[in-house]
């Protein structure tokens, strides 16, 4: 097992660490993260082969954090829900969850249901799951690089273009300028880091200009952007 590397989501730090030690035990790699934002960031860099998430996480639940995810990735995803929480079972699978345990779980439950679906998922493909997104005249084709208003192409820089389409595959959804940076830059924000707002702003002026509602792209202030 020592090929498959598992990214581990829960804010419970003894626990984290319990499962932690236990994955290493059966020669699994682990990456632990403490918060569901932190956790959204590694769980896009598509490193891992399979993601433990808890339901209840600080920054962002782990709902949000798979229904973000599942625009761009398949990796598989084991949710951690609470005892008898039927609904949280429900809700999980809906937003594309492939398996669940319920807290206080049996360690050797989990460890076949992970090895269950490490082989089948082993030759999963895990890029980005549709192409095309069309929000109100405005289509962009990742696939081709390109995006238009009805039969315009805009004019639109890759990492321009790779922005829109991170917002547009999650419309309504706030993103993290963080998380944003990885998707978009491939890089960590910095403290003085101006280049997506400049990025953004470019974006929006050429939607305009085009005479699409550029203002739909907005900034969530302290939290990121989103287009609504």
């Amino acid at each position: 097992m020592s090929k498959f590397t598992i990214l581990l989501i829960e804010d419970d730090k003894v626990l984290n660490c319990q499962l932690n030690d236990l994955l290493i035990a059966k020669g699994y790699k682990v990456e632990q993260c403490f918060d569901g934002e932190q956790g959204l960031i590694r769980a896009s860099s598509q490193q891992h082969h399979l993601i433990l998430l808890d339901v209840m996480l600080p920054e962002r639940d782990g709902f949000s954090l798979l229904k973000v995810l599942r625009k761009s990735c398949q990796t598989p995803v084991i949710m951690v829900t609470a005892k008898d929480a039927e609904q949280e079972k429900i809700l999980g699978f809906s937003h594309g969850a492939d398996d669940y345990v319920a807290k206080p779980f049996n360690p050797t439950e989990l460890l076949f249901r992970i090895e269950a679906i490490l082989r089948r998922s082993h030759d999963r493909n895990t890029e980005i799951v549709s192409q095309e997104v069309n929000i109100d005249g405005l289509t962009i084709n990742y696939q081709q690089q390109l995006a238009f208003i009805k039969d315009d192409v805009l004019d639109l820089t890759p990492i321009q273009l790779k922005l829109l389409w991170e917002l547009a595959i999650n419309k309504g959804e706030v993103l993290s300028k963080a998380y944003l940076y990885q998707r978009v830059l491939n890089r960590n924000i910095g403290a003085y880091d101006r280049s997506l707002d400049m990025h953004l702003s470019r974006v929006r002026r050429r939607l305009n200009e085009a005479n699409w509602q550029g203002e739909r792209l907005q900034t969530s202030h302290g939290k990121g952007y989103c287009l609504v």
